[in-house]
């Protein structure tokens, strides 16, 4: 009789076990699914953090920079190398216009003459306002500083266009990616640098920049005649 009664038991207690023996040959079949799914996420959650990372370290350089600017360090200028979209070197020194053939510039290229380095776009309005400002004093300068316009966050054909409206008559380039925004710790646009001819920053403009703005900067980077 006893035996009778424990049957059912018995038959419960096995097809419980018979439920969990499926399920945990289930859990095994979906383990490395799982495990690849698992390991997809922390390839993706590290790779999140490592841009972050990257980009706190980038935008630390970049103020670091502009805070050497300040403190009259005279910081070496980032260098980069981007795709050169006006060939209007007439206002350049005659050494630097050999480098009319290039297809990139690089402020390395320009090691020995003073430069002015300024950043802009064709959205930009300060831009647009200050642009016969950089002409004037580029043609006022001729043969003497290396004026060198570099359009950032922008379209090569609006780009071009602005160019063409102010008849810019000095040399620019367009920078592709963050990277150089990032380096010159830039804040916006416009921006103005002035590098003395080993190629240091020794003045920085944020913003539209002036007529006496532009002198000082250039007077502080032209070589001392006696």
């Amino acid at each position: 009789m006893r035996h009778m009664q424990d049957a059912p038991l018995k038959k419960e207690i096995s097809s419980v076990d018979a439920i969990s023996a499926d399920q945990e040959s289930r859990r095994e079949r979906r383990s490395p699914i799982w495990i690849a799914l698992q390991a997809a996420a922390l390839i993706f959650v590290g790779g999140l953090l490592g841009l972050l990372v990257y980009r706190v370290v980038e935008g630390s350089r970049g103020a670091s920079l502009v805070a050497a600017i300040r403190a009259h360090k005279k910081p070496l200028a980032p260098d980069f190398h981007h795709q050169l979209i006006w060939r209007h070197f007439e206002t350049w020194p005659t050494a630097l216009q050999a480098l009319s053939g290039r297809v990139t510039l690089s402020p390395r290229d320009l090691r020995g003459h003073p430069v002015v380095v300024n950043f802009w776009a064709s959205w930009c309005i300060p831009c647009a306002s200050e642009a016969p400002r950089l002409n004037a004093s580029a043609a006022a300068h001729r043969g003497q500083v290396a004026f060198l316009g570099v359009d950032i966050n922008d379209f090569s054909t609006d780009a071009v266009r602005f160019l063409h409206r102010h008849r810019v008559t000095y040399v620019s380039v367009r920078a592709r990616g963050s990277d150089t925004y990032e380096d010159y710790g830039l804040t916006g646009l416009p921006e103005t640098y002035f590098l003395d001819a080993r190629g240091r920053i020794v003045a920085h403009t944020i913003g539209e920049i002036t007529r006496s703005g532009l002198e000082d900067g250039i007077g502080q980077v032209l070589p001392v005649t006696r």
